[in-house]
């Protein structure tokens, strides 16, 4: 019997000839990430044990990007102290404030390559395997152990193949692809599963696309995510480094827990309502719903292509004086081409505010917190209740395009209507 991807690479790096879903190996890591809210736990572990030097600083990558710059005494504290740690066990990567999202940079960089077993200590870690990887979110204490000996046990995954077909239309992006899917499988239908984004349709998306779709393989709840590399995958890789690697393709006898099947030609502009990222909706089947807050960037749209699509929505017009429309590019890579590019000039001609490269508002733990009774259409991934400030404060989650289409009206709009 064949394997799949997970399988294959969890079997390559326990030094097993073949694994199957249940089995438990040891497996060594490939690179590991933490940032500033997730790595000074890391750090308390490592003293609770007298760690006296990590397995290897070379693939270890720490980011301040949750609260960066600091916004509180803990917060600047926390970056000391993880700056500290860094010089003590010479950690070259180490990457501070303005410089972006952990999961951009660890692309970007890039930090990770096709076929590598890659962990972070955060959620949507599992957006790295929009390169073909392995990728997956730990905990602080976890990470500790792979901090300490490079290597983590795993339970080898049930595999779920998603395969779409044909091209997204105008105005529709993966964003809400993920978000049908989302809706159709729940937050819970993908546990600790890993999900194959296979099909024509996969092919015809950039990688930037295919990073989103990984990006939101956790609100189902799965493990990793992953999408085989191709010619695409190359290309982008080999602007980046020269650095070898191997691909990891499924077999073609592999076993999957469950398939679906998507045409992108069906796949419209789509909504996840409060406070649930399954709570999916079509446009249609919303009714009026003002907002005072838009937000443009995180993990999983910030990126250059995400920023184009909204200032082309945009298109010189003003937003709407009840609205407050917040930007954050994803890095500071982002932010330079996209100031290149007059892309930035469009959005703050337009009204928009731009925030530093970071998680910023996404997370309600840095700039654009929610007050009560306030609507934020979100490009990000999470909607849950408090997620960005105020508990009763409502948030929808939308693409790029939906986002701007809506700072524009001062209502959740179809950027078809446009």
């Amino acid at each position: 019997m064949g394997m799949t991807i997970a399988e294959k690479i969890l079997a390559r790096n326990s030094g097993r000839g073949h694994v199957e879903p249940g089995d438990i190996v040891r497996a060594t890591i490939d690179k590991a990430m933490a940032n500033d809210i997730t790595a000074p736990l890391t750090v308390d572990a490592i003293k609770d044990i007298d760690l006296k030097e990590v397995w290897n600083p070379e693939k270890i990558v720490i980011v301040f990007d949750h609260q960066a710059p600091p916004t509180t005494v803990k917060a600047a504290e926390d970056q000391d102290t993880l700056r500290k740690f860094a010089s003590q066990q010479e950690i070259q990567n180490i990457y501070g404030d303005f410089e972006g999202v952990c999961h951009q940079i660890m692309l970007e960089k890039p930090h990770v390559l096709p076929g590598q077993l890659v962990v972070g200590a955060d959620s949507h870690t599992c957006t790295y395997g929009a390169l073909g990887c392995f990728a997956a979110g730990i905990g602080s204490t976890d990470m500790a152990a792979v901090f300490s000996e490079g290597k983590l046990w795993f339970r080898v995954p049930e595999s779920v193949k998603i395969q779409v077909k044909n091209r997204l239309r105008k105005h529709v992006t993966s964003k809400d692809l993920i978000l049908k899917i989302a809706g159709d499988i729940g937050a819970d239908g993908a546990i600790y599963r890993s999900i194959e984004f296979v099909g024509t349709g996969i092919g015809l998306i950039s990688t930037s696309s295919r990073m989103t779709l990984c990006n939101m393989g956790v609100e189902m709840g799965a493990k990793t995510a992953i999408v085989p590399p191709d010619e695409k995958t190359r290309e982008y890789i080999s602007k980046k480094t020269d650095e070898d690697y191997v691909e990891t393709h499924p077999d073609p006898d592999a076993e999957y827990a469950e398939e679906l099947q998507y045409s992108a030609l069906k796949i419209d502009p789509m909504v996840a309502c409060p406070h649930s990222v399954d709570n999916v909706k079509t446009m249609d089947e919303l009714e009026d719903v003002k907002i005072q807050q838009a937000f443009l960037g995180s993990c999983t749209n910030g990126r250059l292509e995400d920023l184009a699509k909204a200032a082309d929505i945009l298109k010189g017009e003003q937003i709407d004086k009840g609205v407050k429309m917040l930007v954050a590019p994803a890095s500071r890579e982002v932010f330079l081409r996209a100031m290149e590019e007059g892309i930035i000039g469009k959005l703050v001609e337009s009204g928009a505010i731009i925030e530093p490269p970071g998680c910023t508002t996404c997370w309600g733990g840095h700039i654009g917190i929610l007050a009560p009774g306030e609507t934020c259409i979100s490009s990000s991934n999470r909607n849950f209740r408090g997620r960005m400030g105020s508990p009763e404060a409502e948030i929808y989650l939308a693409s790029p395009t939906t986002v701007a289409a809506s700072a524009l009206t001062g209502e959740i709009t179809n950027p078809r209507d446009l």
